[in-house]
């Protein structure tokens, strides 16, 4: 699986941020150009009907917790195809994309994003569309901080249009992009995809898969100064030196309503053999499943003459799993004892919840109340108390 990352002209992001299906839109350009290109390298390889897939996560953030639409797109580094007749999907790797064929992808995507934008009225050299801004007619203070965020500046308060605040060596020294290998950068459009995580390594693909999900700051990288400020940490020192960004209260909250996506939305979208209707989606999940043996109970008592056949693989985990994985928290260790809790029954009858939860009340109220004073008169008395 091969990570590319597409991020967009400053313009581009501000309309993406307000519209979601022109996002969608600019989504799937993207989406079809990756695609096309793979299944294009799969005939030099004798894979005439090569197909791929991709999980893409729409990220609305930058490191300066700026508003910043951009792709994460995971794509498998080559293509499905049907081996005979019989439905069987077989596999054909394909070698890592070379530099100038990230750079021939990414001109494919500028020039057909524009002509997206056209069609739809909005092109960017159009000096009108700045004249009638949807986002201004329908929020104007929402427009303000996403046109302020994407532009790391400040859109509320006595500092409205000033830049953050930044802690480092030279504040003011200019940005140095960096080159990398496969990287390309046009027209404000910039693609990279040198990431990628082999078939076999399971724990690096949950990590990546974990960066793409990440939010958009962590709180330990948050810190209240004794002046009421806020101190971001940056992960990493950028080329001028800056370590750390301070905001005041009221800017910390406008970046985060940048940030907030509206309602109802979708960031997380998969395409090709992954997509939810596509007809190779079954098989393809199928092919990945790792083989689960016939327990000796079962092979023991099947005939000799019957076929060995394996238990169901199932794709779903257990709620108690998933809380144990994405928030590390253990919901089957008992907090008394530290043992091992298991699932006994569902209570789904309405009266014995009310009942439970009753009691469970009435218990908690006892444990409140102090305990009932016992004179202690003699050892029999007191141990007969007690009993």
């Amino acid at each position: 699986m091969r990570q590319w990352v597409l991020s967009l002209p400053y313009r581009l992001r501000y309309l993406l941020a307000w519209d979601h299906a022109l996002a969608r839109a600019v989504l799937g350009v993207y989406v079809r150009v990756l695609l096309g290109f793979q299944r294009h390298r799969a005939r030099r390889y004798a894979a005439r009907d090569g197909r791929s897939g991709c999980v893409t996560v729409i990220q609305r953030f930058g490191c300066r917790l700026n508003l910043n639409i951009h792709f994460h797109t995971l794509l498998s580094d080559g293509v499905f195809f049907a081996e005979g007749k019989e439905g069987a999907l077989g596999f054909r790797p394909l070698p890592p994309p070379t530099d100038d064929e990230v750079g021939v992808v990414l001109a494919r995507i500028a020039a057909r994003v524009h002509r997206l934008l056209k069609r739809r009225g909005l092109d960017p050299g159009d000096a009108d569309l700045f004249q009638a801004d949807p986002v201004v007619v329908e929020s104007p203070a929402l427009a303000g901080i996403n046109s302020a965020s994407i532009q790391e500046r400040i859109a509320l308060g006595p500092r409205a249009g000033a830049r953050v605040w930044r802690v480092g060596d030279d504040p003011d020294a200019p940005w140095v992009l960096s080159t990398a290998p496969r990287h390309a950068h046009l027209a404000g459009f910039d693609l990279h995809a040198n990431v990628a995580v082999p078939a076999a390594d399971r724990l690096r693909l949950e990590q990546l898969c974990r960066y793409l999900l990440r939010p958009a700051v962590a709180q330990d990288r948050l810190r209240l100064l004794d002046d009421g400020r806020i101190m971001l940490t940056l992960k990493a020192a950028w080329a001028d030196g800056t370590r750390q960004l301070v905001f005041e209260p009221l800017e910390l909250l406008e970046k985060l309503a940048a940030l907030t996506p509206r309602p109802w939305i979708n960031l997380v979208l998969y395409h090709g053999v992954l997509a939810p209707h596509a007809g190779w989606r079954a098989r393809v999940i199928a092919s990945s499943a790792p083989p689960v043996e016939t327990s000796v109970a079962a092979s023991a008592s099947a005939d000799a003459n019957d076929e060995p056949t394996t238990a169901p693989f199932s794709r779903h985990w257990a709620w108690a799993d998933l809380m144990r994985r994405a928030f590390d928290i253990d919901v089957l260790a008992c907090s008394s004892c530290g043992g091992r809790m298991r699932l006994i029954a569902t209570v789904e009858d309405p009266d014995a919840i009310r009942a439970i939860l009753a009691t469970l009340a009435l218990s908690d109220e006892r444990a409140d109340r102090a305990p009932p004073f016992v004179p202690s008169l003699n050892t029999s008395h007191t141990a007969a108390s007690g009993a």
